[in-house]
């Protein structure tokens, strides 16, 4: 992928990516050594590392604890990963959808009562 394409045009990397390139390597541990410390089934992480299965809270808490990347870095990524593509296939739909304005006070105030703490 070339690095001179707008952020847009490129999908953010499944969770499942991040794991297989940079996580297991650097823990030196195979598929089979991770899936039995997460105590999970070889099958079910083989579809994360390949991206057919999503990252998803249970598992970001097994992943957190096994690698000390927070739980929330791994939905973080499942989730702009799954709204990239959404958005994509929804292009025509979101396109139709009227778009109505919010005062910028009770959108600001709404952002500030409801966001996640770091």
């Amino acid at each position: 992928m070339s690095a001179e394409l707008p952020p847009s045009t490129v999908p953010p990397p499944h969770p499942g990516a991040v794991l297989r390139n940079r996580v297991l390597p650097e823990l030196r541990l195979t598929v089979t050594q991770a899936a039995q410390e997460l105590a999970i089934a070889r099958q079910t992480l083989h579809r994360v590392l390949a991206g057919t299965a999503a990252v998803t809270p249970e598992m970001a808490a097994r992943l957190a604890r096994l690698c000390g990347i927070s739980a929330h870095f791994w939905l973080d990524l499942q989730l702009a990963h799954d709204l990239w593509h959404a958005q994509r296939a929804l292009a025509d739909t979101l396109d139709r959808i009227p778009a109505h304005a919010l005062p910028d006070t009770l959108k600001t105030d709404i952002l500030a009562r409801h966001a996640r703490p770091l």
